[in-house]
């Protein structure tokens, strides 16, 4: 969902009631940290959009929520105006949420600039906190997930098969077996139960009658 709307209070706001009253015991908020996005998309100043993120959280951890801060538009939000991109996370950090996930919403950024920027989060939050949501326009959503990955990040949001909004997420087919077989990382999934990931790629291409590209990472009839 999304943090509390403009003029309203976290307990009166219909949509985030909706999920604190849902069985889920993890939310998942969006929420700007852009201060131009604050500007021109939402139309409201700064530190109503910090309003909103403090309260929405704060009301959460009320319910015994386990929470979860998308910070939409935060690389390129922290290009632009890198002081409030991080207030925006600390106040985020600052309402006990579980994770913030640093989002690449344009999906613009790219690797390196991934890693020089969390090297400058971690400054002020710890990276056990951080997570990182990335989308593929630039056909790097698989590397900058493994750049954060390697930079401290430990909670990463991505797709079966890359699908999402536009160029897509990151792809979870491609993300996972990367970190089993090619790195030292712990996960939770056995390397036996890689081999299920053909057949759930498959399945979902069939389920939307996608057909499946045979040079696809990993799972594709073509790869290696």
């Amino acid at each position: 969902g999304m943090t509390r709307r403009p003029g309203r209070s976290a307990e009166n706001d219909p949509s985030l009631n909706s999920l604190v009253n849902s069985n889920a015991q993890t939310i998942c908020l969006v929420g700007k940290s852009s201060s131009f996005q604050v500007q021109n998309a939402l139309g409201i100043t700064e530190d109503e959009n910090l309003s909103m993120i403090n309260d929405s959280f704060n009301y959460l951890h009320s319910k015994k929520k386990e929470a979860i801060y998308d910070a939409e538009h935060f690389f390129d939000g922290f290009k632009q105006n890198k002081d409030y991109a991080l207030k925006c996370l600390n106040t985020a950090f600052q309402s006990k949420v579980r994770w913030i996930v640093l989002c690449d919403t344009n999906g613009g950024t790219l690797p390196t600039e991934i890693s020089d920027i969390i090297q400058e989060v971690k400054k002020t939050i710890p990276e056990n906190k951080l997570g990182i949501h990335a989308h593929n326009d630039t056909e790097n959503g698989v590397s900058n997930a493994l750049v954060a990955v390697n930079n401290g990040v430990r909670h990463v949001q991505g797709t079966i098969n890359g699908l999402g909004e536009r160029c897509g997420n990151t792809n979870l087919v491609s993300l996972i077996p990367s970190l089993v077989l090619k790195t030292k990382f712990h996960t939770n999934i056995k390397k036996d139960n890689l081999k299920l990931l053909t057949k759930l790629s498959i399945t979902l291409s069939d389920i939307l009658n996608e057909p499946m590209a045979k040079n696809t990472p990993y799972v594709g009839e073509n790869a290696f």
